[in-house]
């Protein structure tokens, strides 16, 4: 099983930066992103309806650069988290998280026994088609898989140290936006009840020694995000880069020169 250069630079108190999937399901993806100098992609199943079989040509592609990935499932189920990892992920991001016991859930589906119950296939994708020590694969699948709960309700604010505490977890997420919508705030980012609910997932990061991570739009954003404490940081993704490049060039094109 391959190295996490992603979970040894947070384990070591480190800072990763990536970017995020949500449209462009090109075999390149992962390539321009490694090229760009991201230490992650991270690929959407929640809003995207991307399937399995999708995110397995993504993976295949970025493992191809040595670009770490990790996919957000749509939901906390065995199921969907097992097939992920199966098809080559090296981490699973789980939506709405809300307990200690949904981020033990998250854990017990991705490694295998004895810390978790994920079924057993080797010589596939996730371990490159490999022959090898089983029982060696199993202990190195468990150390390297990387795994995030995304925190973005006021259930989920409430219960974080909890979350947080879980071995096994490595990243307590904000989801910002949905944070604000359970809060009655949407998008009132300096709101005092908001930047409260931020402190406490900070705190509970430091406390457990996990790294709490973010998706940040601009490079301002990403450092203010830096500055508080956030370790692991997304920064844009592939649509909104390409179309705030391309509106970019185009508003330059159609402004007149200066004469």
């Amino acid at each position: 099983m391959r190295p996490n250069r992603v979970k040894k630079t947070l384990r070591d108190g480190g800072v990763a930066l990536g970017t995020s999937a949500f449209e462009f399901a090109s075999p390149g993806l992962g390539r321009l992103a490694a090229g760009a100098g991201a230490d992650f992609l991270f690929m959407d199943m929640e809003h995207t309806g991307w399937s399995e079989e999708t995110i397995k040509m993504l993976v295949a592609t970025s493992r191809a650069a040595e670009l770490v990935t990790l996919v957000r499932v749509p939901a906390t189920q065995y199921h969907l988290i097992a097939r992920v990892l199966d098809v080559g992920a090296d981490g699973i991001m789980v939506p709405m998280c809300e307990s200690a016991e949904q981020a033990q859930l998250l854990v017990q589906s991705a490694k295998y026994p004895p810390v978790g119950r994920r079924g057993s296939a080797f010589g596939i994708a996730h371990d490159d088609y490999g022959s090898g020590d089983v029982v060696a694969k199993i202990r190195e699948a468990n150390a390297e898989t990387w795994l995030c709960a995304l925190v973005e309700t006021v259930t989920g604010i409430e219960h974080v140290d909890a979350i947080a505490a879980v071995d096994g977890i490595d990243v307590v997420w904000l989801g910002h936006f949905d944070l604000t919508n359970s809060m009655g705030i949407p998008t009132q980012f300096t709101h005092p009840d908001y930047l409260r609910a931020v402190d406490r997932l900070l705190a509970a990061c430091r406390k457990h020694g996990k790294a709490a991570g973010h998706l940040v739009h601009n490079v301002p954003d990403g450092l203010a995000k830096l500055a508080q404490g956030f370790r692991c940081l997304s920064y844009s993704s592939d649509m909104w880069l390409f179309k705030q490049a391309l509106a970019d060039g185009i508003s330059a094109l159609r402004t007149p020169p200066p004469r």
